[in-house]
């Protein structure tokens, strides 16, 4: 289960829909185990190539903002990016791309009159969805 505080989730929203039509992407910050919980969502720059279908971090700014969460005390969860237009759910290429086993990948998409809040945790092989919950 990953819990999102009611902060990180509009944070999540409002970012994806600014950002639409490109999507959108960074780092998800707070405590790891037995309840996960989201405390800090960081914004990064999505330096794809194709940034309407594909997201991309910096690897550079990826290094520099996990070191920060470290440094303030808290762990990386994992990452985020949006859909604009869906899918609901991790494409061929989120699973293509994915390297981080064990963390989460949280997935805003933007495809239907709501947008739709979703997480998946990568095994090193493939995308098994988890709960989110809203705190």
């Amino acid at each position: 289960m990953l819990a999102l505080s009611r902060e990180a989730y509009d944070t999540l929203i409002s970012r994806a829909r600014r950002g639409r039509p490109d999507e959108i992407c960074g780092i998800l910050a707070g405590t790891r185990g037995d309840h996960t919980a989201v405390e800090e969502v960081f914004h990064a720059e999505n330096v794809a190539t194709d940034t309407r279908t594909n997201y991309e971090i910096d690897p550079e700014e990826q290094l520099a903002v996990m070191d920060r969460i470290e440094e303030d005390g808290r762990e990386v969860i994992g990452f985020y990016h949006s859909h604009p237009i869906g899918p609901d759910e991790p494409s061929e290429t989120d699973a293509a791309d994915a390297t981080w086993d064990g963390y989460s990948y949280v997935i805003v998409s933007l495809n239907g009159s709501h947008p739709f809040v979703g997480s998946w945790r990568w095994t090193g092989e493939r995308f098994e969805s988890e709960v989110v919950h809203l705190e």
